[in-house]
């Protein structure tokens, strides 16, 4: 008797709940984008060719049927080709998979994604904060109000500890460790991947006058930063504090923050940028910033030879106030599949 040949959806099924967390170990957001990436085929396969969740087959997915899936992408949808190539990257890391599995079965998907090419993107300028704009910012939040000192301690830490929006919902107080005069920070990054750092120590002082003023610095599980009504901070809550932070300080400051395209991530490119011209060598900072590659950190390099000599010191001296250190939809019938919910 032969073995039976698994179909689609009960590939994609382990794929999600096998090998992504656990074969590959994928970090918790790269699972849930390429689960929004399958939601959208199923719902493009639905809503354009009549083709419910579960008559999904290989055979289905042939070239015309993915290209035309990205065409919807940007045509229907108006999805960046950034986004575009981030669907395909997903279709092409289950075609691998299934193909290993299945060869047969899932020949068509795999032959169909080889055959489509990555929209390349021209190149844009990395937006970073000068050194006084970064003063702007970080003066803004009143630490007198228990969302100020948050949002105060917050934005020292991003631009201190240069890490990502995600890294920085995810700390929790058991990765903040006080040494005399030397606060260490384990953050989890991209792929579960840990990295210990050393931040400034008045960025140290902030954060555990906060934990204390906020009563959790023994209550090691606790997640250091919080909204209002939820313990677990959010990438959009963050997102949502920073353009208010942002519009707060354009609207001061007329002469100051002229680029286009700031987001959280302005501030770890900001902090990469400031360490590089203060001489850190490039190693260092790829350690510090938790980059798979050395080559992600040579993008930062693009400076005036003219910074590239200023002293580390003035880098730290720079980023804090003084005044605030002291302070403390698819169609129901579609039947999407519970494992992409």
């Amino acid at each position: 008797m032969k073995n039976r040949t698994p179909d689609f959806m009960e590939l994609l099924e382990t794929f999600f709940s096998e090998y992504m967390p656990y074969s590959a170990g994928l970090s918790k957001n790269t699972i849930l984008s390429y689960k929004y990436a399958f939601r959208l085929l199923i719902e493009y396969l639905y809503s354009e060719k009549n083709i419910p969740a579960d008559r999904i087959t290989f055979k289905l997915l042939d070239f015309n049927t993915i290209n035309a899936f990205l065409l919807w992408l940007k045509d229907k949808r108006k999805c960046s080709d950034t986004t575009r190539n981030m669907r395909l990257a997903a279709i092409s890391s289950f075609a691998a998979y299934a193909q290993n599995r299945s060869l047969d079965a899932a020949a068509v998907l795999m032959n169909s994604v080889k055959k489509v090419p990555v929209k390349k993107q021209p190149s844009k300028p990395r937006t970073v904060f000068s050194l006084d704009e970064v003063a702007v910012l970080l003066r803004l939040p009143d630490c007198k109000t228990t969302t100020g000192a948050r949002d105060n301690v917050m934005l020292n830490l991003m631009y201190a500890s240069g890490a990502r929006t995600q890294e920085i919902c995810d700390l929790t107080v058991r990765d903040a460790q006080f040494q005399n005069d030397v606060t260490k920070l384990t953050i989890t990054g991209k792929g579960e991947k840990m990295r210990r750092i050393n931040i400034p120590q008045p960025c140290g002082d902030l954060l555990k006058q906060y934990l204390v003023r906020k009563g959790i610095q023994n209550n090691l599980d606790r997640h250091i930063f919080s909204s209002q009504t939820h313990e677990y901070m959010t990438i959009s809550c963050i997102r949502a504090l920073f353009k208010k932070y942002l519009n707060i300080a354009k609207a001061q400051n007329p002469s100051l923050f002229l680029s286009f395209g700031y987001s959280p991530h302005t501030m770890r490119h900001t902090t990469a940028t400031h360490m590089l011209e203060a001489g850190i060598p490039m190693m260092a900072i790829k350690n510090f910033l938790g980059h798979a590659s050395v080559m992600t950190t040579e993008r930062y390099a693009e400076l005036s030879q003219s910074s590239v000599n200023k002293h580390i010191r003035e880098w730290n001296q720079r980023w804090f106030s003084p005044a605030e250190t002291s302070a403390a939809n698819t169609r129901a019938e579609n039947k999407m599949p519970g494992f992409l919910q």
